[in-house]
């Protein structure tokens, strides 16, 4: 009997369809990534949206963009040799110019609209390099080419860093798009129907809900709003929060709004993303700062919150917690899932994340600049508290090449704590939080039974990625496997769908959630303390352990 019901729970539990879901999404992943590396089919990608500035179509068509990585000083002529050997639609050249000579860079596409855009960040030259468009674009995407500024010799040396060209309007995603939700959807509607439930009533519901998801999306892509870091979250939560607080949400749509299950195969997802391989590859000064601090800025919030604040609600508590220490939105979702929190609990969190993310975004790179703090140790602060990875890597852009990888590593290796962090979070809630003062302890049975499933499928895609795909990737086709394994599966399918999944669940979320209900979590206030005392000890401490980590015992760490 308890076999049949094990074998009943994993056929009726939505929360063990998530995990089915996220892993056979891996698996096709995989199996297409490997006919695309073995030569038997061309690269096949989910497609993201695209930047828009001012023609809302732009969204609707793919940009490709390709970085040339330059780590050593180098010169106006090698600069444009590396360009031309990377095949970025686009070509360089050196011409003459009064009083010396410019760098060139067209686009090698002829069609209206097929212009590129370019990002020099380079340092230790003798001159900063400045590029300025000509013809350019009618709808704000760039230019036919650029021309950097007259310097006096080709072999004029423009130092080492980065230097990125972005072809846009490469391909229309249109019907790429739609294909990939009805695949979604189809998907999804399996679990639906097995666990009894009407697929007939699901799919329409779904339909709308993926339609308010890509709007989120489009608006989000929008230049302006992109760069003041206004994420699809934010949209999705606001466009769902409008209609279900004014219109309402209407009863044939509620089918289709499947919060958690979106949510969970999101995560399932992004375990896949946690590659081990990384972790040695970063070094312990990057260690130190993620790992250090993380963990003593969880306990410490949880006790503010808790014995300070005296917070009613816990799983806000945790919510805010992870989303300030960890990395803000993937946070605070994994720990919601782990805590069983209210729709409100998770929206109230995400926002104010949100907000300040942003703050933190503007202000804290312009205080860094201002104090005369070093690229290294700057980005490592503002990789350890800005709760984005978007926002992080924005930030770090503007104080130099060195500040923006320092801060993106830092944040990928809080990254890779969404899972440790979700699960000592459901076994403390389920051994202490939900237990009754005089109860004992749970045994492991019961501790299974209430455990969210989808850290299952989080740390199984992890260590599957990690520890056999990787090795298996670098025998089969001879490179990298850790790198290969990324860019043929990750980059182009399970990241991009992660973020679709995420963004579905936001816009459910708004739709579940009300004004009134959001305003009772308030507490007159006391989230707000929490967020703001716990940001600000975060602040401290992370700028003290990345102050130790970079400055003092491994200054030669970058």
């Amino acid at each position: 009997m308890n076999a049949e019901k094990r074998r009943s729970a994993l056929l009726t539990e939505e929360d063990w369809w998530t995990v089915w879901f996220g892993l056979a999404i891996l698996l096709i992943a995989t199996v297409l990534a490997m006919l695309t590396l073995s030569g038997h089919m061309s690269t096949k990608r989910v497609p993201k949206l695209g930047k828009w500035v001012s023609s809302p179509s732009d969204v609707f068509y793919r940009s490709k963009t390709t970085r040339i990585d330059i780590d050593e000083p180098t010169t106006l002529a090698g600069l444009a040799d590396g360009i031309n050997a990377k095949k970025a639609l686009a070509t360089a050249e050196v011409v003459s110019a009064v009083n010396g000579v410019k760098l060139l860079v067209v686009s090698s596409r002829e069609g209206d609209g097929e212009t590129i855009s370019v990002n020099a960040l380079l340092a230790g030259g003798e001159s900063e390099l400045v590029f300025s468009p000509s013809e350019p674009d009618p709808g704000g995407l760039g230019a036919r080419g650029y021309e950097s500024q007259v310097v006096p010799s080709a072999s004029m040396v423009i130092g080492e860093g980065r230097f990125s060209i972005t072809a846009q309007r490469v391909a229309p995603i249109g019907w790429s798009l739609v294909v990939s939700m009805i695949l979604i959807m189809l998907l999804t509607a399996i679990g639906v129907r097995v666990m009894g439930q009407n697929v007939g009533r699901y799919a329409p519901a779904f339909s709308v809900v993926a339609i308010l998801a890509v709007i989120s999306f489009a608006i989000a892509n929008q230049q302006t709003i992109k760069s003041l870091g206004l994420s699809y979250a934010a949209w999705a939560l606001t466009i769902g929060l409008v209609i279900s607080n004014t219109v309402g949400t209407p009863e044939w749509i509620k089918p289709g709004v499947r919060t958690e299950m979106y949510i969970k195969v999101g995560l399932v997802l992004l375990g896949a993303e946690i590659l081990f391989g990384k972790i040695i590859s970063i070094g312990v000064p990057g260690l130190m700062v993620a790992w250090l601090v993380t963990p003593t800025v969880i306990i410490f919030m949880w006790h503010f919150g808790n014995r300070v604040l005296k917070m009613t609600s816990k799983p806000l508590v945790m919510i805010i917690a992870a989303a300030t220490s960890v990395c803000g939105v993937s946070a605070a979702i994994a720990v919601a899932a782990a805590t069983r929190a209210k729709k409100e609990e998770l929206t109230l969190g995400v926002g104010m994340t949100l907000i300040f993310t942003v703050i933190m975004m503007i202000f804290m790179p312009m205080f860094i600049h201002w104090v005369g703090m070093s690229e290294v140790l700057g980005g490592a602060w503002m990789g350890g508290t800005i709760d984005s990875t978007g926002a992080v890597v924005a930030a770090g852009a503007f104080l130099g090449p060195d500040a923006e990888t320092v801060a993106a590593v830092v944040k990928m290796i809080q990254n890779i704590l969404i899972g440790v962090v979700g699960f000592f979070v459901a076994l403390f809630w389920i051994t202490s939080v939900e237990r009754e003062r005089d109860a004992p302890r749970p045994g492991l049975g019961q501790i299974w039974v209430r455990f969210p499933k989808f850290i299952v499928g989080f740390v199984a895609a992890s260590i599957l990625f990690s520890f056999v795909l990787s090795p298996l990737f670098g025998s089969l086709f001879n490179g990298d496997g850790l790198k290969l394994v990324e860019s043929s599966v990750l980059k182009t399918v399970t990241t991009p769908l992660r973020g679709w999944f995420f963004c579905l669940a936001f816009v459910a979320i708004g739709l579940e959630s009300n004004f009134k209900e959001l305003a009772a979590q308030m507490e007159g206030g006391k989230p707000m303390v929490l967020y703001v005392v716990g940001q600000s000890f975060n602040l401290i401490l992370t700028l003290g352990v990345a102050w130790l980590a970079f400055s003092v015992l491994f200054p030669n760490a970058v």
